[in-house]
C-alpha cells in the first residue's frame, strides 16, 4: 500500500507542529506574541479538523511544554472533560 504523502501522517505531524508553535507563541509576554501569525496558525489548525481534535491538540501540546503543570487541569482549560481522558 503506498503511502499517503511524504511521511505517510503528514497531516498529524504538521498538526502537532502548528499546535506545539501555537502554544508557545501563547507563552511569551504579550509584547512578543506575534498576534497576527498566531491568528493565521490557528485558522491553519481549524482547517478541515474537528473543534475537539484542535483543542486535544492544544492541550497535548501545552502538557508537553509545561510538564510541571498538571495535565487534567490543562485538558479542563481547553474545555476537555477529565472524565474522557483521565
Amino acid at each position: 500500500m503506498p503511502r499517503k504523502g511524504i511521511t505517510g501522517h503528514d497531516e498529524w505531524v504538521v498538526t502537532e507542529a502548528l499546535a506545539t508553535a501555537f502554544v508557545a507563541l501563547e507563552q511569551l509576554p504579550s509584547k512578543h506574541q506575534p498576534r497576527a501569525h498566531m491568528e493565521d496558525i490557528r485558522k491553519l489548525l481549524a482547517n478541515g479538523r474537528e473543534p475537539a481534535t484542535v483543542r486535544l491538540h492544544l492541550a497535548q501540546a501545552k502538557c508537553r511544554l509545561n510538564p510541571h503543570l498538571n495535565p487534567l487541569s490543562i485538558y479542563e482549560e481547553y474545555g476537555i472533560s477529565s472524565d474522557l481522558y483521565g
